[in-house]
């Protein structure tokens, strides 16, 4: 592997922050102020998203309850309606797009590629700072009626119902669609021209690599859905008809705006996430990843072709044949990259001395559920299918299995994965072992009916359905109930390990990122001298011994364990 390189042994800089002199560590308060540490942001959106998606839960608790049986009986029909809105709002914007990539995003990748801090620190806090106003006008919206037209916003719905809180909720969406923008600049930039001389491209960390093409997906679409929203804006305040199809406005084209991002914006919520499994597989299996260019390129081929799927959301919608062919077939080939990640991490797995660790079980949990939710979207790609089931629970089982079952269980293994690193302290592991068993079942059980409720003829968005559906929607419910009670012991156990547990070591994993080389936490600028990288991130059990990396201008002492782990 790579050679020492010459020492970059500079005193670390001094940054702007509110401090004249950077104390030895932040305390409480400085995470409540606008901070330019990327650590402190980082825990800031981890956070920020965590309460928002207890909203969202709660939302989709009480939706569940509702469902219960055929009869509007807890919810009025306009509430529920702002609350299916709202819940599926929140979960994208303000939960799993700002934890992922902010907060996983923020926290990891200048420690992971050797730098001390992001390109633009203070456009970073600002990216992190839209989100909060973001959310507080999603609240607020409910003081007007809530949001109700769903959370595509499909005009003419969105332009005739509850005017003022679709506008807010619009006015939302941009500030979050900003906060993006300007958090893939920084983090293409910082890959670029950050990382540390000695790390080649061929070690950079799959995490990094699987931001870097999320960025620049981000970049790519998140400017149309703003676009396709301000004209929105304009149609519902100040009389414009870009989308009233009775003053010669076209709806489907808002249709095509919307889902130029919002497909892609899948792929926003899970490559980060994929790039999480990459980390998380090899360190508790004990062995060198399978296919690591495999799984790098891939993340980059599903960015370029994940711009070329869109329009499989709108089969129904009036696509001539040629086009129902063309994104039908771009649709199946997205799959490909996505199979080459699925087969590498269970090579990776496989003959591995594999260690059940919380973050373990979430990484093997997620991939069963994602391929299930993988092989429906495979069904729902093709053109005949979609139709028959468009709009139905079919589709609300397919992207809970992607959404949650990939990316929150991804999350979850992310924050047991790294919590020691982040916190100084170590979780409690029984804990999180009832925190996925709950979650588990409580995935499957809520969403594995909604695929038969689809195939039946159920439709998706409705308070009140035929009562032959009722059996299956308790079923649902019940699980809806186990998922929301899954989160107490995850809760407890951050609170509680954060503030009592035990004191965790600098790497107690004995990875072989660059970030198990700093202290947990780690300081203010990462490093006193920054590392010199002289192996790969993912060699373990190779030479009969897994060396760390010390940070230093020399190769660090290694640390011999057991062949093999």
């Amino acid at each position: 592997m790579a050679q020492a390189q010459l020492p970059l042994d500079t005193p670390p800089k001094k940054t702007d922050s509110s401090h004249s002199a950077h104390p030895k560590a932040w305390k409480w308060y400085d995470y409540f102020t606008f901070n330019i540490d990327h650590k402190v942001i980082g825990i800031q959106y981890l956070v920020t998203s965590f309460i928002f998606y207890l909203i969202g839960g709660l939302m989709a608790v009480a939706m569940r309850t509702e469902l219960y049986t055929p009869d509007p009986d807890v919810l009025d029909p306009n509430l529920y309606n702002a609350f299916m809105t709202n819940h599926g709002t929140i979960m994208i914007f303000l939960w799993i797009v700002p934890a992922a990539i902010g907060g996983f995003g923020n926290f990891l990748v200048p420690l992971m590629i050797g730098a001390r801090d992001m390109a633009f620190p203070k456009l970073n806090a600002i990216a992190f700072w839209l989100n909060p106003p973001a959310g507080a006008l999603i609240i607020g919206s409910f003081f007007f009626g809530g949001a109700q037209a769903g959370w595509t916003s499909y005009p003419p719905l969105s332009v005739i119902t509850a005017s003022t809180a679709q506008s807010m909720w619009i006015l939302s969406i941009v500030l979050v669609g900003t906060s993006s923008i300007l958090g893939s600049l920084n983090f293409i930039v910082t890959i670029l021209k950050m990382k540390i001389p000695s790390m080649k491209w061929s070690q950079l960390p799959l995490f990094c690599w699987a931001i870097m093409a999320t960025s620049i997906l981000a970049l790519v679409s998140t400017p149309v859905l703003a676009a396709g929203l301000v004209l929105l804006l304009f149609d519902i305040n100040f009389g414009t008809s870009f989308f009233k199809p009775d003053a010669g406005g076209n709806v489907v084209i808002y249709q095509h705006l919307f889902w130029f991002y919002s497909h892609p914006a899948v792929y926003l919520m899970i490559l980060p996430i994929f790039g999480v499994m990459s980390e998380v597989i090899p360190v508790h299996a004990r062995k060198p990843i399978f296919g690591y260019q495999a799984i790098a390129y891939s993340s980059l081929a599903i960015c370029v072709v994940g711009l070329f799927v869109w329009v499989h959301h709108m089969f129904t919608s009036g696509t001539p044949p040629w086009m129902r062919m063309f994104f039908t077939i771009s649709t199946l080939i997205v799959a490909v990259p996505t199979g080459v990640k699925i087969f590498s991490w269970v090579a990776t797995l496989w003959g591995g001395k594999i260690r059940f660790t919380s973050a373990m079980l979430f990484a093997i949990g997620l991939l069963s559920m994602f391929v299930l939710g993988g092989l429906s979207g495979v069904t729902l790609g093709t053109a005949p299918f979609d139709v028959h089931v468009h709009d139905t629970y079919y589709v609300v089982a397919h992207f809970h299995y992607v959404l949650f079952g990939g990316s929150v269980f991804g999350i979850y293994a992310g924050i047991y994965h790294w919590f020691p690193k982040i916190t100084g302290r170590m979780y409690n592991e029984t804990l999180g072992r009832i925190h996925f068993i709950l979650t588990f079942i409580g995935t499957n059980l809520t969403f594995l009916p909604m695929h038969e409720l689809g195939l039946k003829g159920m439709p998706r968005r409705v308070a009140m359905y035929d009562p032959q559906f009722t059996f299956i929607n308790q079923i649902c419910t019940y699980g809806a109930f186990l998922l929301a009670i899954s989160v107490i012991p995850f809760a407890i156990n951050m609170v509680w390990s954060w503030m009592k547990g035990a004191k965790a070591s600098d790497n107690p994993w004995n990875a072989l990122t660059l970030e198990w080389t700093t202290s947990s936490p780690p300081a203010i600028e990462n490093w006193e001298v920054l590392p010199v990288l002289t192996r790969g991130p993912y060699e373990y059990g190779m030479n009969g011994s897994n060396t760390e990396m010390n940070p230093g201008g020399e190769m660090g002492e290694p640390i011999v364990t057991p062949k093999n782990g």
